[in-house]
């Protein structure tokens, strides 16, 4: 309650509060690193695990994992942002990651490091709950740094010290989100595209990548919060020394919840759950997941 009364504060009437509070809230429990309107800096980390328990082929084909092999993925994130301006933040993450990969052949390993470090800037047009009829709009910036080990630097037999993908990635997007009360409406669409890599003689561009992303959030009296989230990624084709190759795209549907549980004003949990639902057709060129992460945020005014 006491962080929903700063939120409260933090708007110019009291008849816009408890559409704030939903925004802080729901907002920061979809995404961690983000700083509610009234905070000015956060720092925090929080821990994934992710098990590989099928894949789909590039026709979409969805098939479980071989009996006698496994993989498990795991990262650390320790992440920042700072608000610069009113309503513009920056943030950074750098993450550790860690593979646990097993095949019948070559029996298990685990392998990981300094993975790809995130940098990103959010600019904020409108605030969500600042009109019943202009929602919030943000316009993101993004850029991931090649600082972990590319797929052709690993030592280990089954590649599980690869903890990054050798190129820069820039990424824009878009989001827009509402409240109503307690609740809390979010689409957001990012495009991605990484750079051109050269490996071995071999020159190669991955296609563009384009994600969009839907929410719904409840804020509870408490401000603690949970959210709904789909999102579905679509990868075009590659190239390879000028050439397209054919089927080669990639695309996924991942579903979660997450939540936030404040602690103090300034201290809150956050958590999730998520998957890949294992269904053909929603999946390409890519394994199918299911984990959790859990994290915790201390943010200053």
């Amino acid at each position: 309650m006491a962080l929903g009364l700063l939120v409260g504060l933090s708007c110019l009437t009291w008849g816009r509060g408890a559409r704030a509070q939903a925004c802080c809230a729901g907002g920061s429990a979809l995404t961690p690193g983000r700083l509610a309107p009234h905070e000015a800096w956060l720092a925090g980390a929080q821990a994934r695990a992710a098990n590989v328990f099928a894949s789909f082929d590039s026709n979409g084909h969805y098939a479980t994992s071989p009996t006698g092999t496994s993989e498990v993925d795991l990262e650390q994130d320790v992440f920042g942002a700072v608000r610069f301006f009113k309503r513009a933040q920056a943030a950074v993450l750098v993450p550790i990651v860690e593979t646990h990969r097993q095949t019948r052949a070559n029996g298990a390993e685990l392998g990981g490091g300094l993975g790809d470090v995130n940098l990103s800037a959010r600019y904020d047009f409108a605030l969500a709950g600042g009109s019943l009829v202009v929602p919030g709009i943000g316009v993101l910036a993004g850029l991931t740094l090649p600082t972990g080990t590319p797929p052709e630097s690993a030592t280990h037999p089954l590649a599980t010290d690869a903890t990054g993908t050798g190129a820069f990635q820039g990424n824009v997007g878009l989001a827009l989100e509402q409240t109503y009360g307690a609740w809390l409406v979010n689409a957001t669409v990012l495009v991605a595209k990484r750079a051109a890599r050269t490996v071995q003689g071999v020159h190669s561009v991955l296609g563009t990548q384009t994600t969009a992303l839907v929410a719904g959030g409840y804020t509870f009296s408490n401000a603690a919060a949970l959210v709904l989230v789909g999102s579905f990624a679509i990868e075009g084709n590659g190239s390879i020394d000028g050439e397209e190759v054919a089927k080669s795209s990639r695309r996924i549907l991942t579903t979660s919840v997450a939540g936030l549980y404040p602690l103090s004003d300034h201290l809150r949990l956050t958590g999730s759950l998520f998957i890949n639902p294992p269904v053909p057709m929603l999946g390409r060129n890519l394994p199918a997941t299911a984990g959790l992460t859990i994290g915790g945020v201390y943010a200053w005014f």
